[in-house]
């Protein structure tokens, strides 16, 4: 089945450039430039990913990932031309899955259209993890506790299924980031950090107790089972 992705940009001709690469790709291209506008057809036709610029007049692309995020776990790439961590960590925070900072190459961007897409396809084959009273399910990309489900995005599962998969095992940030990318990437590993929070407030609803993911200062993140 022929994936969907939805560009928005303020930008025609980043728009038409992301547009070429990606249909060249085999990918199916909506395309919107304003949030507004792009909010509404996500909600429309349910893409698959959405490609989001970050800095967009009158709604920003923070505005339109928190409003996405609020409604669905649709995996995100923000576009931006800004350098500053900041920045990137926010987006992060509200739930972006990358991120790329302008000008990029677009054969790269297809490059992690695609990585992050694989986060999401199933394996029916694939294992089931059990790691106290959590289940993942990595042939549907599932994660449910025996009273509710936890609805993750794709690197959100990647992150949490690598923890769980070992627990006690301590895991730097940069191997969470090669877990969730495939490859060593870029050397931002800050943005293990952002993830691993918006996990805490999924899996862990009452705020204070960390009852699953462990800082180990200096070290990295390990998990542990309830009661662990």
């Amino acid at each position: 089945m022929v994936k969907k992705i939805l560009v928005i940009d303020d930008e025609p001709k980043i728009v038409e450039i992301c547009q070429d690469y990606l249909v060249k790709a085999g990918f199916e291209v909506a395309h919107a430039y304003d949030g507004s506008t792009g909010i509404a057809i996500a909600r429309r036709s349910q893409p698959d990913l959405v490609v989001l610029d970050l800095m967009m007049p009158e709604m920003d692309g923070l505005d339109v990932c928190r409003e996405l995020r609020r409604e669905s776990n649709v995996p995100i790439i923000m576009l931006t031309a800004r350098v500053e961590e900041t920045d990137k960590l926010i987006g992060l925070e509200l739930g972006a899955d990358d991120y790329m900072t302008k000008p990029f190459s677009p054969r790269e961007l297809v490059a992690r259209v695609r990585t992050v897409l694989r986060r999401g396809t199933g394996n029916p084959q694939a294992e089931v993890i059990h790691a106290g009273d959590l289940i993942l399910d990595r042939g549907h990309y599932s994660a449910r506790f025996p009273d509710r489900e936890v609805p993750l995005t794709p690197t959100e599962f990647e992150l949490l299924a690598t923890l769980a998969s070992q627990p006690g095992r301590i895991f730097s940030r940069a191997q969470l980031l090669t877990a969730v990318r495939g490859v060593a990437f870029e050397s931002y590993e800050r943005a293990i950090d952002s993830h691993i929070r918006n996990l805490r407030r999924k899996i862990e609803p009452l705020e204070g107790e960390t009852n699953y993911i462990i800082t180990v200062h200096g070290a990295g993140y390990k998990f542990i089972e309830a009661g662990g």
